[in-house]
């Protein structure tokens, strides 16, 4: 996903493009890694020095509930990425020390769910850590 397809998105659902949502969106474009909240938050106040850690927060939430950004957690901390422009559904690989990823083509819902019979699965989540070859 590029910049102007993020906005555009935010567009069509009735959000307002904004100089903060912009910039955010920016740091974002050409990384294919997930990057910290406190690594936004610093770059972010970097150029908007009075903007609170909630209103940050606030749009890094708003962008990943539109499914602008993607997040998860590594090492207790949450981390962001652009959304993945592999179609399809699929899943990652992500470097526990850069935070580079990987698609996954291969879902494991086929076996799990013969384990779960009787049981409504809502929805999952599945990745998987390690390091990547440039870092291992």
């Amino acid at each position: 996903m590029n910049l102007e397809t993020a906005i555009q998105k935010l567009k069509e659902k009735g959000y307002k493009k904004t100089r903060q949502r912009e910039r955010i969106l920016e740091i974002f474009v050409n990384q294919d890694q997930y990057i910290a909240a406190k690594t936004i938050i610093k770059e972010i106040q970097e150029d908007f020095p009075g903007v609170s850690y909630d209103t940050i927060y606030r749009n890094l939430y708003l962008l990943t509930d539109e499914e602008i950004l993607e997040s998860t957690e590594l090492s207790g901390e949450k981390h962001f990425r652009l959304g993945c422009d592999t179609h399809g559904h699929h899943h990652h690989f992500i470097c526990t020390d850069c935070g580079k990823t990987k698609p996954i083509d291969f879902c494991p819902m086929e076996s799990i769910n013969e384990n779960l019979q009787g049981y409504d699965i809502e929805n999952h989540k599945f990745e998987i850590y390690g390091k990547c070859p440039v870092c291992h």
